[in-house]
């Protein structure tokens, strides 16, 4: 199946090395670009892409606003950011609104397919780097914890809370099953158990909330 994506950045070369770069994968179609925010929602509305790799600042629209217009309607397209560190701040709005994951624009090739290969087919990609960055700022914040979150994370076993705190870092489950010397099959079923005890849908969710509750500041994960 041929994936097709519409690129959205206000910057031309930008836009001009990312479609050189899908260009070079047989699976990769490049539907459309969009300079701005209402361009793309317009676009995405008109062509119905796949994949959306949407910056986050830009004129008329920014990138989150375009997000959460683009995922009102039913079957929206999967919408993976692209970021910098200057903009990271702005991972997790984007991710609340419906981004199924985000990458650092300076991304190799290699991660940038397989970041839309894994979006398309449902996943999440999630840059380790800009993980590492919000790591770091949960260690010093306060854990917003409602009491309802709190009894769903006291469901969880130790294992669970761990790949939790794991699936928040950005790792994959291949590289959680390396991390805790379990096999992917393993890691797969922990995902599973802990996404229904906490009553999320996907890995994204769960990065989300391992980062508000503090988790991913804990360094350990203890039942």
């Amino acid at each position: 199946m041929t994936v097709r994506v519409l690129i959205v950045d206000d910057q031309s070369i930008i836009r001009s090395g990312l479609r050189a770069v899908l260009g070079a994968y047989d699976d990769v179609e490049v539907a459309a670009e969009a300079a701005d925010g209402a361009e793309a929602v317009g676009l995405a509305r008109e062509l119905r892409p796949d994949v959306i790799l949407m910056d986050l600042v830009m004129p008329k629209i920014g990138g989150i606003e375009a997000t959460v217009q683009i995922m009102r309607p039913d079957d929206p397209p999967r919408i993976l950011v692209l970021t910098s560190f200057q903009t990271d701040d702005l991972v997790l709005d984007a991710l609340e609104a419906g981004a199924s994951g985000f990458l650092l624009k300076d991304a190799r090739p290699e991660e940038l397919i397989a970041a839309v290969r894994a979006v398309a087919a449902g996943g999440s990609a999630m840059s380790p780097e800009i993980m590492g960055r919000l790591v770091e700022r949960a260690g010093s914040r306060a854990p917003a914890v409602s009491d309802d979150v709190r009894e769903k994370l006291d469901t969880l076993t130790g294992s669970e809370r761990e790949v939790l705190r794991l699936i928040g870092s950005g790792l994959t489950n291949q590289q959680i099953a390396t991390e805790l010397h379990l096999s992917p099959a393993s890691v797969k079923t922990y995902v599973s158990r802990m996404l229904a005890r906490l009553g999320l849908d996907n890995r994204t969710q769960a990065a989300i909330l391992a980062y508000e509750t503090g988790l991913l500041g804990d360094g350990s994960a203890e039942a």
